[in-house]
């Protein structure tokens, strides 16, 4: 049995339940997230059946407005969602549970639904950029060799240039920090950021499989300690 984040002062779960704001439907939408890495993994929509199942069972289930019959994620898949935490939100019309994810909550085969990014759309002071998104652009790189970029010169060049690469910017990463100077530290780590981004395109693993590596070590240790290195690992934390 899930406890819900908040007193319910005695009511009980169905009293908590009959708190919440369905839709004219009966729904009530409810976001996936991570609870390791705070990644959001899916949304779904629930009733007041199979929210009360969700709770009861520890397993996330929802209605199929299609089929229009409850399911249990993981199913067929196997892929379940072990929950580990259920909020509503102010409006008590929205739900967020956390989970334990098995596998992979998109159907496609990915860690999460949300893996298509709106390219071109506003964003403040390089609000929106990411590691992820630095990758596809290198990807893109490596897949068009256009003329005269750095990127794509840097991949064809073969494995031992790119490593020479990560190498180097290694090195300066060292120098800046026993410099002490801040600004020099992030231009360094910046350079040494985007040349091992580079390695993981040229091997075509995306960032996320190393979050998904560092939050699997987290996930075993028996202290949840945030430190995830290797050293850490070695000693299974």
């Amino acid at each position: 049995m899930i406890e819900q984040s908040e007193s319910r002062n005695g009511t009980g779960r169905k009293g908590w339940i009959d708190t919440l704001k369905f839709d004219a439907d009966g729904l009530i939408p409810a976001v996936i997230q991570d609870a390791e890495t705070d990644q959001v993994l899916m949304v779904g929509y629930m009733n007041r059946e199979s929210l009360e199942k969700t709770l009861c069972e520890g397993r996330t289930c929802f209605w199929s407005r299609s089929r229009k019959r409850l399911w249990t994620k993981g199913e067929t898949s196997g892929h379940y969602q072990a929950v580990q935490a259920v909020f509503c939100d102010c409006d008590r019309d929205c739900l967020l549970i956390q989970v334990d994810q098995t596998g992979e909550a998109c159907h496609l085969g990915r860690k999460s639904c949300f893996f298509t990014q709106l390219h071109g759309a506003p964003d403040a002071a390089g609000l929106g950029f990411s590691l992820d998104e630095l990758y596809r652009i290198v990807e893109d790189r490596k897949a068009r060799q256009p003329v005269g970029s750095y990127t794509a010169k840097l991949i064809s060049s073969g494995q031992d240039r790119v490593l020479k690469k990560v190498a180097e910017e290694a090195g300066e990463v060292m120098l800046a920090s026993k410099n002490n100077d801040r600004g020099e530290i992030i231009r360094e780590m910046a350079d040494l950021c985007f040349h091992s981004i580079v390695v993981l395109a040229y091997h075509d693993i995306p960032p996320q499989e190393i979050v998904e590596e560092l939050a699997g070590r987290h996930r075993t240790s028996p202290a949840r300690e945030a430190d995830s290195g290797p050293r850490a690992a070695s000693k299974g934390q």
